[in-house]
């Protein structure tokens, strides 16, 4: 800690990060053994957050995440999606595809930003919002590939006629973005992508994840 930080801040947000990683919640002699700080400093921390619905505690004394922390989740889309903007459309011209970013939503993959190629006679139509399970599409596999190999580095993943006929996609997981869980790839009416497609959008995927970084 410095001069410059305020430890019960500090402190509050460990416990935060600490209940996101648990599916099963954390009890007060847990938390304490895990923050190093006796059990009074984490009622007092706890008490605080569940004043701002950021923590809850069930029947049996466990302290699991809050609803509030949808609240704040919400204002997170749009930080992503300007970020992620300049290498969407950089992707988006240089292809002459659909380009989007996608990011996890339970158990779907939601696209948060979409930018169409501007000098193409047609392309696929995409929008932000629209939503498919993670086993279907180019999107949603990347990141269920990066799931079995978190460091794999540069691989993408190609599908055809998995989400609307006709159409292929491109897609490379973002890597090394603390909280964020998703992709960047490419959606052409095409019967097959073309070779030069997979590696730029591993590049326009890395581009992303240095923004959000």
């Amino acid at each position: 800690m410095t001069a410059e930080t305020s430890q019960t801040l500090d402190r509050g947000l460990r416990v935060l990060k600490l209940l996101a990683d648990t599916d099963h919640g954390l009890t007060v002699t847990e938390l304490s053994n895990k923050l190093g700080v006796n059990r009074t400093v984490v009622y007092r921390l706890l008490a605080t957050l569940e004043q701002h619905a950021l923590v809850r505690r069930d029947l049996g004394g466990r302290a699991r995440v809050g609803l509030g922390v949808l609240r704040l989740g919400r204002q997170v889309h749009p930080l992503v999606r300007e970020a992620a903007l300049p290498a969407l459309r950089s992707l988006a011209e240089d292809i002459g595809a659909t380009a989007h970013l996608t990011l996890v939503d339970g158990n779907d993959a939601l696209a948060v930003a979409v930018v169409e190629p501007t000098w193409t006679d047609y392309h696929v139509a995409y929008r932000a919002g629209f939503r498919h399970p993670l086993d279907r599409g180019a999107a949603g596999r990347a990141i269920l590939a990066a799931r079995q190999k978190p460091a794999g580095g540069a691989a993408f993943t190609l599908t055809h006629g998995e989400l609307e006929a006709g159409a292929s996609g491109a897609a490379a997981a973002l890597v090394g973005v603390t909280g964020v869980e998703g992709s960047v790839g490419v959606v052409m009416l095409s019967d097959s992508v073309p070779e030069r497609v997979g590696p730029r959008v591993v590049d326009a995927a890395r581009e992303v994840a240095e923004a959000l970084r």
